[in-house]
C-alpha cells in the first residue's frame, strides 16, 4: 500500500490504483448482530449486489436498502430505492460512497463467498488458524 504521509499522494495513489488494489476500498463493516449470527470473525467484507446496508452518515442518514450495483472504478455503491430526479424527470441512483454504511444482512447466495465468510476461526485470507 501507499506509504506516503502527504495527502496528495495518499489520493494520486488511490485515483490511479488498479483495480485488484481498487476492490479493497469498498470493504464495509458488518453489525455486530449478523457478525455473532453467522459466527463471522471478520469485521468488514467486500460489498457486492444483494447485500443489505444502511447509511449512518449524510443526508441520507437511517436509510437503508439493498446494493444494486457496486462501482470499484469509482468507488462508490448504489441502492435500489435511493434515487433523485434530474432536470428532464428522468430517476438517477445516487452514488454513496462504502464507508458511510454498514451492512445489516449478507447476500450468501454464493457458495465461495459462503464457504469463504462462514468458516470458523478463519483469518483475513480465509486460513484456519
Amino acid at each position: 500500500m501507499i506509504k506516503s504521509a502527504q495527502p496528495r499522494s495518499q489520493r494520486k495513489f488511490r485515483f490511479t490504483a488498479p483495480l485488484h488494489i481498487k476492490q479493497h476500498f469498498v470493504r464495509v463493516h458488518i453489525t455486530k448482530e449478523v457478525r455473532t449470527k453467522l459466527n463471522i470473525s471478520r469485521r468488514t467484507v467486500q460489498i457486492c449486489k444483494g447485500d443489505t446496508v444502511k447509511i449512518i452518515t449524510g443526508s441520507k442518514k437511517g436509510t437503508v436498502g439493498k446494493v444494486s450495483r457496486v462501482d470499484i472504478k469509482q468507488g462508490f455503491l448504489y441502492l435500489e430505492n435511493l434515487t433523485r430526479k434530474n432536470a428532464r424527470g428522468r430517476e438517477s441512483q445516487i452514488p454513496v460512497r462504502p464507508s458511510n454504511v454498514y451492512i445489516t444482512d449478507l447476500n450468501l447466495s454464493d457458495k465461495r463467498r459462503h464457504a469463504k465468510l462462514i468458516s470458523k476461526g478463519s483469518d483475513i485470507n480465509g486460513k484456519e488458524r
